[in-house]
């Protein structure tokens, strides 16, 4: 392309390519982390139980290491355990992949526990 500037003819260049990791980078905001972290706490959780709320997360992102703490509600009897394990392994492993950052720590709070004779009851059945 040639461009005319005080009657002189200019030939102006392409900008030198810039190698792909020098180019910039991209941020992902802790409230983002903390959205993805919830819907990842909620597929663990497996289906909602009826009058529960849904799994919240808060996070704290330093230096692309993520730290979250997820509050859930569960029914019971359940082991209590082992579905919090199964929730802090699918967070560390979801986020972690979906935003390219280490999850360093989960900690997973259970709000409350719902009887299963409450969800029976909303499902119209009785014992």
């Amino acid at each position: 392309m040639t461009a005319v500037g005080g009657g002189a003819a200019e030939v102006r260049r392409p900008p030198a390519e810039i190698a792909p990791g020098e180019r910039g980078s991209l941020r992902i905001a802790d409230r983002v982390v903390a959205k993805i972290a919830s819907q990842c706490a909620r597929e663990a959780v497996g289906p909602p139980v009826p009058g529960a709320e849904r799994p919240y997360a808060n996070v704290v992102v330093a230096h692309d290491t993520v730290r979250a703490r997820v509050h859930v509600e569960l029914d019971h009897p359940t082991d209590i355990g082992a579905r919090c394990a199964a929730v802090r392994r699918h967070v560390t492993e979801r986020v972690g992949a979906l935003v390219g950052m280490e999850v360093t720590e989960v900690a997973v709070h259970v709000e409350r526990l719902h009887p299963a004779a409450a969800r029976v009851a909303a499902q119209g059945r009785t014992r």
